[in-house]
């Protein structure tokens, strides 16, 4: 039996003989991947609480909320059953989640033109700003990460990176 944090770039449980299993690598994509999702987080925490003593509105918000408004402004518009679909919550969670963020002129709630029964967010033109420079504050997290890495090994982690977003496209949770 294997344990979380043997991963194939410390030393191989099988020994340094044997070619390494789905299941090693696929722990190894995983504890990897923990690791930059957990950088990725402890950045956007900061942000946050930067943004909080500065100004009202995406500074003031939980985990959960924020992570509805990138699900939004990632898909530029979200019918709510969708949005409750990715999100993994009830219709009625995200619609309580919306309406809070709708009164803090975070998202844009309207009917759909082709279907008025259903309900489409978008995120506000205010609530872009400030989530452009959040992430212009993350992206620059990352200059010095690829420059240590070196180009060369940060182009394969790009070119790798683009074939598993490729995979999780066509197969989505």
């Amino acid at each position: 039996m294997f344990r979380l944090g043997h991963t194939i770039g410390n030393a191989n449980p099988r020994g340094p003989m044997q070619e390494p299993t789905t299941e090693d690598l696929a722990r190894d994509i995983y504890t990897n991947g923990k690791v930059i999702h957990d950088r990725i987080l402890k950045i956007h925490s900061s942000c946050m609480q930067r943004y909080q003593n500065r100004c009202d509105g995406i500074g003031e918000l939980s985990f959960n909320q924020f992570n509805a408004i990138m699900m939004v402004r990632r898909r530029g518009e979200v019918h709510m059953t969708e949005l409750s679909a990715l999100l993994g919550v009830t219709p009625a969670s995200t619609s309580g989640m919306v309406d809070r963020l709708v009164e803090k002129n975070i998202l844009v709630r309207e009917h759909s033109t082709e279907d008025r029964r259903r309900v489409i967010v978008r995120v506000s033109p205010m609530a872009m700003d400030q989530i452009r420079q959040i992430e212009e504050e993350v992206l620059h997290s990352f200059f010095g990460i690829v420059e240590r890495l070196g180009k060369k090994t940060a182009l394969e982690w790009c070119r790798i990176l683009g074939k598993i977003r490729a995979v999780l496209d066509k197969d989505p949770l």
